[in-house]
């Protein structure tokens, strides 16, 4: 008898479980994590189920590069709840398709547009916010603190005290700006500080979504600010011939003394021997005081694609996603920046802190970085035609021609 009765109980309790789990919602999420921030989402997405029981969320991993073509027949034939991508131009294409859906009741109902304030331009497209931001670093200048008391040299606010500046790493034999172009991507945060601090974020981003001519004169006025670094000679001689990470060599070595350039590279420049005591950050410096500080911090972002099935769920995601403590933790594991303002921070890394100041009070807006913010056949034309800037100032005409009918022709 007891053994029937054993059998009944069990009996019966396969069946709960099998009714509990056949009520339970499915959110199918795509995404494309490392290592270490896919174990800091899978530890969200545990959080998120044991608050939400009746909710299951399946996370399918793809690697960076699969990842990109994938999303692209995903999002037309078998959508999933949830998708990763990035914010600015780099989503526009799938919002003016009507690829991803309008999530501005999750930033209404959630106070989002408080929390998240830093990035809301870039992920707003006709009034309309189109997914949920998580994670950016910050873009600036990191500094040889040794190069700067060799020479007597303060740290700039203004773009003429960082030119000042420059004369005396010069008169030292010492470069005031490095960079390595070879790989073309970063002259391209030197031509995006350029033209966000002397024009700001809005003309900034009319340029990259083709609505203003490269001959216009306030791009004009970009590169003549720019040519006070190039002519002098004040970067480095062969950057176009050096990978960044060579340049990083050179701020390592005391060689140069500025570097415009990604958070990532800090742990570039500490495995080359610097330390909190002789690595510097700062902002880049102020070029038009009338125009808004903008900043440059390319930005990774979750979405619900408008074939989702379910979206109720997908948003309830989003929103504990754009929280406070789901920030924090996915920042913590990937090492970057949380963007919910509320969210805490490394305090034992003073780069990261500094770059959360930065980016979570900026008043003009966060730029993706050029070759996100503008389309790829536009982006590698204007990469280049940075490049040839730096080596060769005087064909400033025929580059910004070049770049015009490229325009003209890329963005009809």
């Amino acid at each position: 008898m007891r053994s029937m009765l054993t059998l009944s109980i069990s009996a019966a309790a396969v069946v709960a479980a099998s009714a509990s789990f056949a009520d339970q919602r499915v959110v199918r999420y795509y995404a494309d994590y490392d290592p270490a921030p896919l174990a800091a989402m899978e530890e969200i997405i545990a959080d998120f189920e044991a608050a939400n029981p009746d909710i299951d969320i399946q996370l399918q991993n793809f690697d960076h590069e699969g990842y990109k073509t994938a999303i692209r027949n995903f999002l037309s034939a078998d959508a999933p709840d949830l998708a990763n991508w990035y914010a600015g131009n780099r989503m526009a294409p799938f919002v003016n398709s009507g690829q991803f859906m309008d999530v501005s009741d999750v930033w209404e109902e959630h106070g989002l547009k408080d929390s998240l304030a830093s990035a809301l331009p870039s992920m707003t497209i006709d009034d309309k916010q189109w997914g949920v931001p998580y994670t950016y670093y910050q873009w600036g200048i990191y500094y040889n603190k040794t190069a700067y008391e060799q020479v007597g040299a303060s740290v700039p606010e203004t773009w003429d005290e960082f030119l000042a500046n420059c004369a005396l790493f010069k008169e030292a034999g010492i470069d005031c700006v490095t960079t390595g172009t070879k790989a073309l991507w970063p002259g391209a945060g030197i031509f995006d500080y350029m033209n966000l601090r002397t024009n700001g974020y809005e003309f900034h981003m009319d340029l990259a979504n083709g609505e203003v001519e490269w001959t216009d004169d306030r791009v004009r006025a970009t590169f003549a600010e720019w040519a006070k670094l190039v002519e002098p000679g004040y970067v480095t001689e062969n950057h176009a011939a050096l990978e960044w990470q060579d340049a990083a060599s050179l701020l390592v070595q005391g060689k140069a003394a500025n570097y415009v350039m990604g958070n990532f590279a800090v742990a570039v420049f500490k495995e080359g021997g610097m330390t909190n005591d002789t690595l510097g950050f700062l902002p880049f410096p102020t070029i038009n005081p009338d125009v808004p500080r903008a900043e440059e911090a390319p930005t990774d972002t979750v979405h619900i694609p408008s074939g989702a099935t379910n979206v109720e769920d997908a948003k309830a995601f989003l929103a504990y996603l754009a929280g406070a403590d789901a920030q924090t933790k996915i920042n913590a594991a990937m090492g970057q920046l949380p963007i919910n303002k509320d969210a805490e921070v490394a305090q034992d890394d003073p780069f990261i802190m500094a770059g959360f100041e930065l980016l979570s009070t900026t008043p003009g807006g966060i730029a993706q970085f050029f070759d996100r913010d503008a389309p790829a056949e536009m982006a590698k034309v204007g990469m280049e035609g940075f490049q040839q800037f730096m080596v060769q100032p005087d064909q400033l005409d025929n580059i910004l021609d070049r770049l015009e009918k490229a325009r003209q022709r890329i963005y009809q």
